[in-house]
């Protein structure tokens, strides 16, 4: 793929930007000039890290003063044509200290089988198995293979916000199923994921302190549940880390088949909306806390990362998808299997561990299977 953008492209994006940065101002009704990010008083805002993880980078509460880019982006803070976003995080230090992570060798596979679940009017995949004459060997293939029918990575072209549009300005015609492949899980193909990952339990903190989870409901984990759990584990972040939350759903979804089947019913339609699931607290408190910890990237068991439905056209609330793919550049992973790993934290107190994750590469896709491992 060209990496060089067309002058076309280049004049388009600086259009976007003053566009978007207009825009950004006077919705937050900013009453002086900010200064630019280039110029903002940077610090990081993980005080009790190694040296060599801290991070130059605005705060949250600075990427809301933003005038050279959507205000609460991260646009160019990684480079103007940048495709990979947060993950840039994961620098060959982090990487390093991650790998001290392993300790006694277990290896946990985070991927459900790509069967499971189909829902979204993602319909099964169809195994063919190609027999050769003479039994010399086999091979086969796959039809109606959705790359994000399981457990997947959203590419950054996954979802755009709806007022500035695509990560880092790119345009429509350079996206994925226009024509261009900019933001396609590729770029995650291509440079390979790896790093220190964090669960955080949520499901097993909840039914220590004896609360309950309506899986059939938009039940809300709010984010002063997410810091006492990572409290209670003693497993505080620090920069670069992947952060996986467990809200136990898939584990619901196996236990309860009839369930299951009533939400690919309900969901074999792409006009059906998808019924009421639980999920992470969709905010500014979530948002700010995210990038301030300086997060790669961010997973989970359930199909979203925030709560279902997701806050669409709500001027109040915030839609986590819009923020963390098209603003923040922070990849999202749905449907991971998690079951396994937490009971091995549960085990030995231990909730870290050295995460890798090679996904398919797809040039444009708009999604992939995680191929993730966890290590301790």
């Amino acid at each position: 793929m060209a990496k060089a953008r067309t002058k076309s492209a280049g004049a388009k994006r600086k259009q976007t930007r003053a566009a978007s940065a207009k825009a950004a101002s006077a919705k937050a009704k900013v009453t002086r000039r900010a200064p630019a990010v280039a110029k903002a008083r940077r610090r990081s805002v993980t005080a009790s890290v190694p040296p060599a993880l801290k991070v130059n980078l605005p705060s949250y509460d600075e990427l809301m003063q933003r005038t050279d880019a959507p205000a609460g982006s991260a646009w160019g803070l990684f480079g103007n044509t940048d495709e990979l976003g947060t993950i840039n995080l994961l620098t060959p230090e982090v990487v390093r200290l991650a790998a001290a992570e392993i300790t006694k060798g277990s290896v946990f596979s985070l991927n459900q089988p790509i069967s499971f679940p189909q829902i979204a009017a993602r319909g099964p995949y169809r195994h063919h198995i190609i027999l050769p004459t003479g039994n010399r060997g086999r091979d086969d293939y796959l039809d109606n293979f959705y790359l994000q029918g399981s457990s997947q990575w959203d590419a950054l072209c996954h979802v755009k916000h709806p007022t500035f549009g695509a990560y880092n300005g790119f345009q429509e015609e350079e996206l994925p199923g226009n024509g261009g492949t900019r933001l396609g899980i590729h770029n995650l193909a291509e440079r390979g994921i790896a790093g220190r990952g964090v669960l955080v339990d949520l499901a097993r903190y909840y039914e220590t302190h004896g609360r309950s989870i309506d899986y059939n409901s938009r039940q809300v984990f709010p984010l002063t549940d997410v810091q006492a759990a990572l409290m209670e584990q003693k497993s505080p972040l620090r920069p670069g880390d992947i952060l996986l939350a467990r809200i136990g759903y898939t584990r619901y979804l196996k236990a309860n088949p009839e369930r299951y089947n009533e939400i690919v019913q309900q969901t074999s339609s792409r006009e059906a909306a998808i019924p009421p699931m639980p999920g992470i607290e969709a905010s500014r408190d979530v948002l700010r806390w995210l990038w301030d910890n300086h997060v790669a990237a961010v997973a989970t068991d359930g199909v979203a990362f925030e709560a279902v439905p997701l806050n669409l056209n709500s001027d109040n609330d915030v839609c986590m998808h819009h923020h963390l793919l098209g603003l923040f550049g922070m990849q999202i992973g749905e449907l991971w299997e998690l079951e396994s790993l937490a009971d091995d934290c549960a085990a030995d107190g231990r909730y870290t561990f050295f995460l890798t994750s090679s996904p398919l590469n797809v040039a444009g896709g708009v999604g992939s299977p995680p191929n993730a491992l966890a290590i301790k």
